[in-house]
């Protein structure tokens, strides 16, 4: 098996969990799901600050999930540790970069998974998965003891069968969080225009925000791709500075794939005058959600424009396009899968105002209601 690159043994009769290997557990190495650092790695001497909640709720850690290598790409694949399974179709992308957690949770092994989302990194492989996911708010969940990729970026969240799910195991994040009662009553549906789309995409999309109940107006956001480009440039440029000492030591020669290399090189390439220019433009971006979000109350996409596609082509595809910019936002996005037609799901996304998970999960229960969806 390749879902885990930790196996761990527990014993009660709380909630089983999947825990990225990027998050500390105490006993247990992290290992990044890269040799070179697993070659290293030492047992974390204490858990990582957002599974206390966890801990003090008698959840049963059952393993370290494996994940893209350093969470850097959304194939889900693993040259080190191996690529998990994807439950729906073995032969395709189990989508990332938090693969084994989405996996463990689809296969019955774990009741919730907690992965990281930098760029799509829990969205993803809980769309390929069939799974729902949700991207907190950027600093509501604390990242101390989690290995970084891109610390203005970084978020913990959840991964679960459900809507319910979700919200049960957002309150092992964050204990006495609750779904609010009401959901939102005004959503904008968003149509980005992406490098790749299957038509049957935002057409399961579309007919399930017919059936909703709620009130659906076109919005638009005319900056997606300058968003996009200024996230990747933010990205490449802390992943390189965080993974500085890792890539110079000559003891990772060889252990660091020439795939995720070359990507931490070209953020070491980066000029100081376009990052500078990505983090001035986040302002402004920011500026536009808000404006945005003043007129509904969360706003409507796909989390992936195309079904997962076959594991071959695991460096073929645009992954992250309809993800990075609302990781440049800061904002929290809940994916759904939608029935498509198809025999995999399609995947909404749902995104919020800042700090309004407890309304996206009301409103994704909702959603989940009207799409039928069922694993």
């Amino acid at each position: 098996m390749t879902t885990f690159i930790t196996r761990l043994e527990t014993t009660g009769s709380g909630p089983r969990l999947a825990v990225k290997d990027l998050i500390d557990v105490a006993g247990v190495p992290t290992t990044a799901g890269c040799q070179a650092v697993a070659e290293t790695a030492r047992p974390a001497a204490t858990d990582a600050a957002c599974l206390a909640g966890a801990r003090a709720a008698g959840a049963r850690i059952v393993g370290k999930a494996n994940l893209v290598e350093l969470a850097f790409g959304a194939s889900g694949t693993n040259p080190w540790f191996g690529t998990p399974v994807n439950p729906l179709d073995p032969a395709l992308l189990p989508g990332g970069s938090s693969s084994g957690s989405a996996v463990a949770v689809a296969d019955g092994e774990a009741d919730y998974g907690y992965g990281t989302d930098t760029g799509g990194s829990v969205r993803i492989p809980a769309a390929f998965c069939g799974l729902a996911g949700l991207k907190t708010t950027h600093g509501r969940v604390s990242l101390d003891g989690v290995w970084p990729l891109s610390p203005s970026l970084d978020t913990v969240g959840p991964i679960a069968r459900d809507v319910a799910g979700l919200a049960a195991a957002m309150a092992l994040l964050e204990p006495g969080f609750a779904a609010a009662q009401r959901p939102g009553t005004r959503l904008g549906r968003l149509r980005v225009t992406a490098d790749e789309s299957d038509p049957r995409i935002d057409a399961a999309i579309d007919a399930m925000l017919e059936r909703c109940g709620l009130k659906v107006i076109e919005v638009e956001l005319p900056d997606w791709p300058v968003a996009l480009e200024h996230g990747y440039v933010v990205t490449l440029a802390e992943a390189a500075e965080v993974n500085a000492a890792l890539m110079d030591d000559p003891a990772s020669e060889g252990k660091i794939s020439a795939e995720v290399l070359a990507m931490l090189e070209q953020g070491r390439e980066l000029t100081p005058e376009q990052i500078r220019a990505a983090r001035d433009y986040q302002s402004s971006w920011q500026a536009e959600w808000t404006a945005l979000l003043s007129s509904v109350d969360a706003v409507v996409l796909p989390t992936v424009s195309f079904f997962p596609p076959p594991l071959a082509e695991a460096t073929q595809h645009h992954l992250t396009q309809l993800a990075v910019p609302v990781n440049l936002a800061g904002l929290p996005a809940l994916a759904l899968p939608v029935p498509s037609g198809h025999h995999l799901p399609a995947s909404l996304q749902l995104v919020g105002p800042a700090g309004g998970e407890e309304l996206l999960l009301a409103t994704g229960a909702v959603l989940e209601e009207a799409a039928g969806y069922r694993r």
